[in-house]
């Protein structure tokens, strides 16, 4: 189930709880992305397992697809001025991955209305 969260709220709780709700989201958003574009294939929980288990390397990967499912899902809807960001946001990881998951959290939450 897709659900909205306040972004604000997100990063303050993965701060307030040392980065465990930080997981949580993560987990939320590969699944949400997942339910939006209707891809049927892989799972948020092994996405965050292999994230866990890498070192956080496969992350890149997994940010890269769930940005680029929810860009195929806009697309899908008709929106013509959809940006692909996958690419960014990528490379924003590396850097902030809060920021980047905060992003993609704003997306899915514009698929809300």
């Amino acid at each position: 189930m897709i659900q909205q969260r306040n972004i604000a709220m997100a990063i303050l709780f993965t701060f307030i709880t040392c980065g465990i709700y930080g997981i949580y989201w993560m987990y939320k958003i590969f699944d949400e992305s997942r339910i939006i574009s209707r891809d049927p294939d892989g799972s948020a929980g092994l996405d965050l397992l292999l994230t866990i288990v890498t070192c956080g390397l496969y992350g890149f990967f997994a940010i890269y697809k769930a940005s680029s499912r929810l860009y195929e899902a806009d697309v899908a809807r008709g929106n013509t001025y959809a940006n692909d960001d996958s690419v960014l946001l990528t490379i924003l990881y590396a850097f902030a991955s809060i920021i980047s998951v905060a992003i993609i959290q704003s997306k899915i939450n514009k698929f809300l209305y």
